[in-house]
């Protein structure tokens, strides 16, 4: 049962007293405009130090507000969905392995509708919410988007489509764009614009009032259609990097639309703008449909996926699937002219939970009445030299787990088909090449003591 001791207050605040909160320009609570990035790699941006990728519009959040260099979403796209929107490790919520699909097809695993969204809690203070895009967290008609606190979605309840005909490729696939629940169809036309022009309407309508866009974009994540003119920027690069460079730019695109309508709406002084990625780079390259008939239409031998990876991790390895730095440690920034310093870089451990307490502390909206794991980063943005909230990280998906401590990462995984005992392996971060030795043999202590770590942790959130 969820709890909300703040709502009837809230509420009759809003509905009585419209004008306190809202009309004075100096009181207003900002809006909210949540860029969220798929597949999109460590250091894939311009500001990340990526000087061959043309992304001027996430290089712009950057300069106009805070860059963290070590933000950690998770391994792969439903837990950090799931940790995103609930502020919470994403195994509280049931998320720990593929949540259910085709909104068609049998029931599945599904965020737990007893979670408090973000949207939910920012609803109370009279904010309008929508989300265009991925949700990915579960596609069962009696969840998603709408039964979570979003008045609009619009988008793929999956994790991917191809861009055109909106089939989701897996396998023999399946028809994946709703309206709320309702399927669409919209054959032919880019998905990626068809959800920026969703959400420039949302903005437009909405400039009375305060407003939570949540911007799922599907890319970088393959199939990498990216824009001709894109496409055409990178021709002179070696593949794998020329096809992800070129859809990079593209999701850039979309994004830069959205902030010039803010600056059209003089909307943008006072609304937060959060960018992050979901995840790693993809490395994946499950090769061609391999049936005949797929339901999408397209022909045995279809090829729709990453390129075996064009991702920059510089000197970190990994990739989106594992626990390394470069499948776990993203991109991140928040812009907010009116309160929040600008050109700035924070090298503090945060985290993706951080986002849902830090936008409540933000927006002036009671926290509801749960655990959170995120914690606010505003002591960090005021200073540099503030710890971390997180001396401690985990991370957990299905059967694999991790636990870092300062400069050590202990990774762990299954007993074997052989039942042999369970691998640990202990990596540290601060080697000139990071994660390449495992020094569990040599340390078998510490080995140990994060082992502890990470067995209480487990317990407490509940790993199933």
């Amino acid at each position: 049962m969820r709890i909300f001791p703040f709502l009837s207050l809230s509420l009759l605040a809003f509905a009585f007293f419209p004008c306190l909160a809202l009309c004075d320009e100096e009181g207003k609570r900002p809006n909210v405009v949540i860029f969220y990035t798929d597949d999109q790699g460590t250091l894939d941006a311009g500001c990340y130090g990526s000087n061959d990728l043309h992304t001027p519009n996430m290089d712009r959040i950057a300069a106009h507000g805070i860059r963290f260099t070590q933000a950690y979403a998770h391994t792969v796209c439903c837990p950090s969905r799931a940790a995103l929107l609930t502020g919470r490790h994403p195994q509280r919520s049931g998320i720990n392995s593929w949540t259910q699909g085709n909104m068609k097809g049998p029931d599945g695993r599904n965020m737990a509708l007893d979670e408090v969204t973000i949207a939910e809690a920012l609803k109370t203070a009279g904010y309008r919410t929508a989300l265009f895009g991925k949700w990915h967290v579960g596609s069962h008609r009696d969840f998603g988007p709408m039964k979570q606190g979003f008045d609009e979605f619009f988008g793929i309840r999956n994790g991917f489509i191809d861009n055109y005909n909106h089939f989701f490729l897996h396998g023999k696939g399946y028809h994946d764009l709703y309206e709320g629940t309702e399927e669409v169809f919209r054959k032919g036309e880019y998905f990626p614009e068809l959800i920026t022009d969703r959400a420039l309407e949302f903005v437009e309508k909405n400039t009375d009032q305060p407003f939570l866009l949540y911007l799922g974009f599907n890319i970088p994540h393959y199939p990498e259609q990216a824009l001709e003119e894109h496409t055409k920027m990178y021709e002179h690069l070696p593949m794998p990097r020329r096809s992800y460079a070129a859809i990079t730019t593209t999701t850039d695109h979309y994004i830069g639309l959205v902030l010039e309508k803010l600056d059209e709406l003089s909307l943008t002084e006072n609304t937060i703008v959060i960018f992050q990625s979901d995840n790693g780079h993809s490395v994946e390259d499950k090769g061609p449909i391999d049936i005949e008939d797929h339901a999408s239409g397209f022909p045995k031998g279809h090829y729709y996926s990453a390129h075996g990876g064009g991702g920059n991790t510089g000197k970190w390895i990994g990739a989106k699937g594992s626990f390394l730095e470069g499948g776990v440690r993203v991109p991140a920034m928040v812009s907010w002219p009116a309160k929040l310093p600008q050109g700035v870089v924070r090298d503090q451990i945060v985290t993706i939970m951080d986002w849902y307490p830090s936008l409540m502390e933000w927006c002036r909206v009671d926290l509801p009445n749960v655990e959170l794991d995120g914690r606010s980063l505003q002591p960090i943005i005021d200073s540099p030299d503030a710890p971390t909230a997180h001396p401690v990280l985990y991370f957990q998906w299905q059967n694999r787990w991790a636990v870092r401590e300062g400069e050590w990462k202990l990774i762990g995984s299954p007993p074997g088909k052989g039942g042999n005992e369970p691998r640990y392996l202990l990596y540290s971060l601060s080697n000139a090449e990071p994660e390449t030795v495992d020094y569990s043999s040599q340390n078998p202590d510490l080995v140990q003591r994060l082992l502890g770590l990470y067995r209480a942790w487990a317990e407490d959130v509940e790993v199933r």
